[in-house]
């Protein structure tokens, strides 16, 4: 298995929630744990977060950077997770997705090997006909691409996915694990907050 670090990107502005999603309670625990429960259990070499306000996560006890670029969204947290990885690989994740599939995301990683000769830049799953760009492997040769769009405000998270070699995970592929992708779902707004609440 390739060497790879866990990222998880907690830099958002969290408007539509109105206060930081990453400590948002659900079941009694801040949202960015249960992201952290999921993925603990992986044999990454590192994990770390990207935000914007370390003091807030110093709790963790877990290495916290700023964007490297400020207000570039959700694609200026993957090109500071890829800039300050010391690992070729990173598995990106948001801290609203406290559904996370542990071996859904062994699955992801797996895929780093599939093809040897041919290693993938990124590896995304597909749901609901959509690419999951917060719950994807990257690799450090997406950097360049990425930074082109930055400096362009192209800040869609998938625009720069028809330059570099995308592995796509199929729902067929992952069915076994996850049926209903569950584990694609974020937390953005309090009715979401309550719904997930009254699921649990």
């Amino acid at each position: 298995m390739v060497n790879f670090s866990v990222v998880v990107v907690a830099g958002g502005k969290s408007s539509r929630m109105g206060r930081d999603k990453a400590f948002v309670p659900l079941q009694g625990k801040p949202l960015i744990e249960h992201v952290l429960e999921r993925t603990r259990p992986l044999p990454a070499a590192h994990i770390f977060l990207i935000a914007n306000r370390p003091a807030d996560y110093a709790y963790l006890g877990l290495p916290v950077y700023p964007d490297v670029l400020p207000e570039k969204g959700a694609l200026g947290g993957i090109y500071s997770a890829l800039t300050h990885s010391p690992t070729d690989y990173c598995l990106v994740v948001a801290c609203d997705m406290p559904f996370l599939n542990t071996a859904l995301l062994q699955r992801l990683i797996s895929l780093c090997d599939e093809s040897p000769q041919e290693m993938p830049d990124a590896i995304v799953p597909v749901f609901g006909d959509r690419p999951q760009g917060l719950h994807a492997v990257y690799r450090r040769t997406c950097l360049e691409p990425i930074l082109e769009d930055l400096k362009r405000d192209r800040l869609k998270v998938i625009g720069f996915y028809e330059r570099v070699k995308v592995r796509y995970l199929y729902p067929e592929e992952y069915r076994d694990l996850d049926p209903q992708g569950r584990s694609f779902r974020n937390i953005n707004t309090p009715d979401e907050l309550r719904n997930a609440e009254s699921e649990s």
